[in-house]
């Protein structure tokens, strides 16, 4: 039915007891201050019309639906009074039927609460505007008949409806419009309360910790008699064999301290050593020089125990010497091992006493093997020839005092003696240390020169038989073109001659090593044991020749290398 037609029934509100009239949908163009809400349909309901009322899509407990202002004049008063905000009583989900009997789509009972208008007899709610009639449901505008369900137009009938999300069981949730007033929803905490009480246990945190970093850092006041670190671990001092501590303590005791001074004690000089068989000690020639003019030698063992020493043999061209202490306190020999062996990466450990450090232990790899070394005297202020050395190079740490020590391998054998070291100075009265270039003469010389030292008290010197063109500075070495000092270029008879080399020619390789330089091939030969074979090439016309020689010696040291 319309507006226009339908009675007011004699509906009253239930917060109302006057008599109201009937509420008015007038169209928006006579009321423009009455707007509809958009989706409730022209309130005119003129034949025709379509609009289907209902209500708007509001969520339950927005201001909309869940405030107490749900009788504003945005949903109508009874009257159309604009202004009027109160609130009927008797649930419902939109307007009721006048006769209260219709079923409703929100299930009935006072359990359910109230969701849109009531009916005017409060019986039953329903789900839009009722019919006139109140016999059944509506779902817009009743049918003027009050017949049956209206759906839009004048008698015609819905399609088979079903709420979505209204089952068995299903109810809004409390707190609607029922009794007259609307029941709010229980509330937490508001936000304000919860931003004071952040605020509060972010100071007490921060108090809290501030007495904490005060507490913890605080200056001492002074001593405390609970104070205790606890006992130290269990001690251990057992190490593997083959560690750098097992070699060590293997060797040590084998390694000595010397100290020798002169008549009158104006010099000194001291080294390192190492105790071969039947108590001799291996150390350097250069070491022990001073006492060869009538000097003393003084022996400390590891054992802190010390005596007295004599020179057994010394060779300044090998810059080797024996001496014999006169007590060994029962001191173990070392064990020698095979230069030959030796390879450039191979670990290595120094014993020694450098700075007069005795029993002093550094460890390093071989850094490179046949290098020419210019060891001993070099200035000849001593008359003692240099001596030529085709050193193991080494950068474990070799500082003075180490000369005369043994350089040992990760099995505790001896491989070098620790000889000379590289500086940066050459100067007598500045003398840097070690710049991790330490040189020792490999012990398959050392070995040799020492047992000829103890049989003998002198040392065979290798040679092949030339005589060196010193003024040359082309590739490989050169046989001088004439005699130098009285001496042939090639010896009559000895090696060199017999291998067929000449005055002129070029030695380029020995034993397959490119020769770099004449000291080079001195420190070779010299390295070599008498009656030993090498492979040569040589350049003769341009021309390259190979030649096997047998390294020879003489009885006596000579002056000039050869």
């Amino acid at each position: 039915m319309t507006d226009e037609t339908r009675p007011d029934d004699g509906r009253t509100p239930s917060d109302n007891p006057d008599p109201q009239g009937r509420p008015e949908f007038l169209p928006a163009g006579d009321q423009p201050e009455r707007r509809p809400e958009p989706g409730w349909g022209a309130p005119s309901g003129e034949p025709g019309d379509t609009t289907i009322y209902g209500s708007p899509p509001h969520t339950f407990g927005s201001p909309e639906f869940g405030s107490p202002e749900f009788g504003s004049p945005e949903f109508g008063s009874p009257e159309g009074v604009r202004g009027d905000t109160r609130a009927y009583e008797t649930p419902s989900f939109g307007f009721g039927n006048p006769g209260g009997e219709g079923p409703s789509y929100a299930p009935p009972g006072p359990e359910r609460p109230p969701y849109g208008f009531s009916s005017p007899s409060g019986e039953n709610p329903s789900y839009g505007f009722a019919s006139p009639g109140g016999e059944g449901p509506s779902f817009g505008f009743g049918s003027p008949g009050g017949e049956g369900p209206a759906f839009g137009r004048h008698g015609t009938p819905p399609p088979p409806q079903r709420a979505l999300g209204m089952g068995a069981g299903w109810a809004p949730p409390p707190g609607g419009f029922g009794g007259g007033a609307m029941a709010l929803p229980r509330r937490g905490p508001s936000t304000s309360f919860l931003v004071v009480l952040a605020v509060v246990i972010a100071l007490v945190a921060s108090l809290l910790g501030s007495v904490g970093t005060y507490l913890l850092t605080r200056p001492g006041s002074g001593t405390d008699p609970s104070f205790n670190l606890g006992a130290a671990p269990t001690g251990n001092t057992n190490r593997p064999p083959e560690s750098v501590a097992g070699v060590a303590s293997r060797v040590l005791p084998s390694v000595v301290s010397l100290e020798v001074g002169n008549v009158g004690n104006t010099e000194g000089a001291s080294g390192s050593g190492f105790l071969i068989k039947d108590g001799y000690v291996v150390t350097n020639n250069h070491v022990v020089a001073l006492a060869a003019k009538g000097g003393e030698i003084k022996i400390q063992f590891n054992n802190r125990k010390t005596t007295t020493a004599r020179i057994v043999g010394r060779d300044p061209g090998s810059d080797l010497a024996v001496v014999k202490p006169e007590e060994t306190f029962g001191t173990p020999e070392i064990r020698l091992g095979n230069s030959e062996e030796v390879v450039v990466g191979d670990p290595v450990i120094a014993i020694g006493s450098p700075l007069g450090l005795t029993g002093t232990v550094t460890t390093g790899i071989v850094s490179s093997l046949n290098r020419p070394v210019i060891a001993g005297d070099e200035s000849g202020a001593t008359g003692e020839e240099p001596a030529y050395i085709s050193a193991i190079q080494t950068d474990a740490a070799i500082n003075p005092g180490n000369s005369g020590g043994p350089l040992v391998n990760a099995r505790g054998e001896v491989v070098g003696v620790n000889s000379a070291i590289a500086t940066l100075s050459r100067s007598v009265t500045s003398q840097s240390g070690s710049i991790g270039l330490g040189f020792a003469i490999p012990v398959n010389q050392a070995r040799r020169v020492a047992q000829e030292l103890v049989t003998t008290g002198k040392a065979k010197r290798p040679k092949i038989g030339i005589v060196l063109d010193p003024e040359w500075r082309g590739e490989g070495v050169r046989i001088a073109s004439g005699n130098r000092s009285g001496r042939p270029p090639v010896d009559a008879g000895g090696p060199a001659e017999k291998a067929g080399l000449k005055a002129g020619d070029v030695i380029l390789e020995v034993d397959g090593l490119r020769l770099q330089d004449g000291n080079e091939l001195i420190a070779l030969i010299r390295s070599k044991a008498p009656g030993s074979k090498i492979e040569i090439k040589y350049e003769r016309d341009d021309q390259e020749h190979i030649a096997t020689l047998v390294v020879s010696a003489d009885e006596e040291p000579v002056p000039t290398p050869s």
